[in-house]
């Protein structure tokens, strides 16, 4: 996971950058349309072009828009209000407050330039940048859009059902890494919305939910998420959680932390919402390449050099997401193994955990798209990876190395006897508090000289005591063989918080005492209960631990593998059968249950006899259903010869009781075996009419694939296609601005409105007309003639479609034919008026000289 960003942004222009490729013309010139003209934004516009053709974007856009539409330059100032357009064969990027032109990296058919604007966005924008992802093919614009989510910044995509061609904006979904989802045209106003519910900070009169009393319903929000989820994000930075908070508000145009609350309170749905939002992690692989490349060269070879080192190693990658940096890992491992001498018998477990369900998904198919490639080499790729699809699969010999595991390194135990862990960018969403707890931990999972890998803004605070550095710039630190502390001790002890803290599990009466203890004797009966109070663990049905007093390590011990906090699973094999037979029986009565003289093999060797008490507990009503077991040690007798009957005496009743107990085992196993072979078989039907369903499912993804193959290549055809018949459209134009100036005739070309559509150079010298004058009326035009009727008969002529021609005067004394008749489409429609004006001065003059001779 990546930090949160929080900083000011470099550049004081909010910047909404928009990605699209095939079937994306439509959808932008519907999203910039609905863009009023002083949104106080700049557009950023990164479009898949052909690089060997010149881009017509600009003006196509320029007609859907009143805002200036410009192509990018290189170090051109990004200014509000105006929208920038990515030329031909570049990649675009955002830098400080001016745009940066780039040679693409890859070849063509490989290039992504929407990740590479949104990752720049990103960077300069920090959670002010705005990334939208319209119609089209690939998956070009998810990493983009992720890293923009990342920083806090807002996601949106067009609705998949209304593009042409929906992979581009589908990917994004998929990510789980979009806050807005509606058509193009929509999509404007919903981005202004959210805007305006997330003022900039620091502005007047806005203030933040930092204030004191916002505190309240955040809590109450942290609360309904534990509630919903089990997982209590009480201890992460107050400032995170807001700014997630926050997102999910704007979504909703709800105003108030309180009222927002309440519509959790109301909508369950949208707590698992914004757990997800605030799950939201970024990564990829060999992220910081100076760590990987001094963890293969130094740190791993060193370890796998060390004298006496386990054969089998062990590594932990706490906060894994969506695996990279676990295979990561297993990859350069494998690369460190190879360079050692044959034989060597090195095998590598690495246990990657998560919070986010999905995440984990994802990281256990190892698949992952095609733009991968920018951070793993071809090497790698070649020797780790195999082409799959669109993307790459992780090969087995990786993938076996890993296990994913979702946990939450909050309230799940550890994983121990370890000799790496990875936790890079988490523990700086935690509060200071939890940072403390969670360094101890890391040193007691670890081996003696285990390795212990942060990242780049963590570091181990104040137990420099515990964690010497290795190579401080890298976040790398070396475990130290420091155990003599008694602050660490207790604080291992008391970690992790269980999910029902002592706060809300009364499990003594002295609890609900007045709050006006003396502090004193507090203390004291804290060092009553840690001292002299027998050992005691409360369990609930599923036989999960709830609660632990006094120290328990004596007759639990943490289960090797996945992490479990199951009471079964850790209590000693030794005391397993008596107590699990013990609970059984203690359902049906009210009375303790005495289990005497069972003995355990404590840690530190020996035998130690323990009396347990078990006891099913029905008050008060938070611990109804649940259980509490009790260990009480007996200490050696030394008086053999007086107690030597009653010992034997007990000892044959515990034989029989061991017995009976063992019977009930063997019958409960035989049932249980029973069901599981029911349960197998029908799971193993099922197993195979799926494997049907895939089997049909592949063919028509094979089918599938040929026909977008052929759909394509029919899209290259229709696009040459298109391409000519621009080119044709442009040389007939051209002809038509040479004839139409070539002659000596004055045209007109009117709309059905009377409006100025065109007119000849000719024109201009008997009507006051220019270029900027295309649109006006016609009664709004000055001209030389002496016509006040001119509009009046071009009206009729646009109702009538009956042609008009009269002989008009000019003030200068010229002469003028002026002939107005229908403008007829090549479609028979009629749409305007056409108005020709023939000097006939000379014609005239003779006509008036005939005369005069006649007369």
């Amino acid at each position: 996971m990546t930090p949160d960003t929080a900083e000011t942004p470099k550049t004081a222009t909010r910047i909404l950058g928009i990605g699209a490729s095939a079937g994306g013309l439509a959808p932008l010139e519907a999203f910039l349309s609905r863009v009023p003209p002083h949104s106080h934004m700049a557009y950023v516009v990164v479009q898949h072009l052909d690089p060997t053709h010149k881009a017509l974007l600009p003006e196509l856009l320029q007609r859907a828009t009143q805002m200036p539409v410009r192509e990018a330059t290189q170090g051109m100032p990004i200014e509000p209000d105006y929208v920038y357009v990515i030329p031909p064969n570049t990649e675009l990027s955002i830098v400080g407050g001016s745009l940066s032109l780039a040679e693409p990296a890859e070849p063509r058919g490989l290039r992504l330039p929407i990740n590479v604007l949104f990752s720049s966005l990103a960077s300069a924008q920090g959670k002010r940048a705005i990334g939208v992802v319209l119609s089209g093919m690939g998956s070009d614009g998810t990493q983009g859009l992720q890293a923009i989510k990342a920083v806090g910044g807002l996601t949106a995509v067009q609705q998949p059902d209304t593009a042409q061609f929906d992979a581009m904006p589908n990917s994004a979904i998929a990510a789980n890494c979009v806050d807005i989802i509606s058509p193009p045209g929509d999509l404007p106003t919903r981005i202004l919305a959210c805007i305006d519910q997330m003022p900039e900070p620091g502005v007047a009169g806005m203030p933040s939910v930092d204030v004191e009393p916002a505190a309240p319903p955040l809590q109450r929000i942290a609360r309904l998420l534990r509630e919903r989820t089990r997982h209590d994000f009480s201890h992460y930075k107050t400032s995170t959680l807001q700014r997630r908070i926050e997102r999910r508000m704007a979504i909703h145009n709800i105003a108030t932390l309180p009222l927002y609350a309440d519509y959790l309170q109301r909508n369950p749905n949208e707590i698992d919402l914004l757990f997800k939002e605030v799950l939201i992690g970024v990564t990829s692989f060999f992220r910081d390449a100076q760590v990987w490349q001094y963890l293969a060269e130094s740190t791993l070879p060193e370890l796998l050099a060390r004298p006496g080192r386990e054969s089998h190693l062990r590594a932990w990658v706490v906060g894994c997401s969506t695996g990279e940096e676990a295979y990561s890992l297993a990859m350069v491992f494998s690369e460190a193994i190879d360079k050692l001498p044959q034989p060597h018998h090195v095998t590598l477990q690495i246990f990657a955990t998560d919070l986010s369900p999905d995440a984990i998904a994802t990281a256990r198919r190892g698949h992952y798209s095609a733009d991968i490639s920018q951070r793993v080499s071809a090497e790698r790729l070649a020797r780790f990876f195999s082409a799959h699809d669109d993307g790459y699969r992780i090969n087995s010999d990786i993938r076996d190395r890993v296990l994913f595991a979702q946990q939450d390194v909050v309230l799940d135990p550890p994983f121990t006897r370890l000799d790496l862990i990875s936790c890079r960018n988490l523990l700086i969403y935690f509060d200071h508090s939890l940072q403390r707890k969670l360094i101890p931990l890391f040193h007691f999972s670890l081996r003696a000289g285990g390795v212990l890998l942060l990242g780049s803004s963590e570091t181990v605070g104040r137990y420099s005591h515990l964690f010497e550095p290795i190579e401080s710039r890298l976040r790398l630190y070396l475990r130290q063989n420091n155990t003599q502390n008694s602050d660490l001790r207790l604080q291992v002890k008391s970690f992790p918080p269980l999910p029902w803290t002592t706060k809300e599990l009364h499990v003594s009466p002295s609890n609900v005492s007045s709050p006006t203890h003396d502090n004193l004797q507090a203390a004291a009966d804290q060092v009553l209960l840690q001292v002299y109070a027998p050992a005691a663990v409360v369990i609930n049905d599923e036989g999960d631990i709830v609660y632990i007093s006094g120290r328990t390590g004596k007759y639990l011990e943490p289960a090797a593998g996945k992490a479990n906090w199951n009471f079964h699973a850790m209590v000693r094999d030794s005391l397993r059968i008596p107590i699990a037979s013990a609970l059984r029986q203690a359902e049906n009565q009210r009375e303790p249950l005495q289990l005497q003289r069972l003995e355990v093999q404590p840690p530190g060797g020996g035998i130690q006899s323990v009396d347990i008490t078990v006891q099913a507990l029905r008050e008060p009503t938070s611990l109804r259903g649940m259980k509490m077991i009790v260990f009480r040690d007996i200490a050696p007798t030394h008086d053999i010869a007086a107690n030597k009957q009653t010992s034997k005496t007990a000892t044959q009743l515990s034989h029989a009781t061991e017995l009976q107990q063992y019977e009930d085992e063997i019958q409960t196993l035989r049932e249980e075996n029973r069901a599981s072979q029911e349960e197998l078989q029908s799971a193993n039907e099922e197993l195979q009419s799926t494997n049907e369903e895939l089997q049909s499912t592949n063919e028509e993804l094979t089918t599938s694939k040929e026909e977008m193959q052929s759909m394509n290549e029919e899209l290259q055809t229709i696009n040459s296609e298109m391409q000519t018949k621009l080119d044709d459209l442009a040389l007939a134009q051209s002809d038509m601005n040479n004839l139409l100036n070539s002659i000596e005739i004055a045209i007109l070309f009117l709309d059905q409105n009377l409006n100025l559509r065109r007119f000849t150079d000719r024109a201009s010298k008997i009507i006051n007309i220019r270029e900027g004058d295309i649109g006006r009326p016609l009664s709004d035009l000055t001209t030389t003639l002496q016509y006040p009727e001119l509009n009046d008969d071009a009206l009729n002529t646009l109702s009538t479609l009956m042609f008009s021609e009269k002989q008009i005067l000019a003030t200068d004394g010229r002469w003028f034919t002026v002939r107005i008749m229908p403008y007829r489409r090549l479609d028979n429609v009629i749409d305007g008026v056409v108005i020709t004006l023939l000097d006939i001065t000379e014609t005239k003059q003779l006509e008036q000289a005939l005369r005069e001779d006649i007369e």
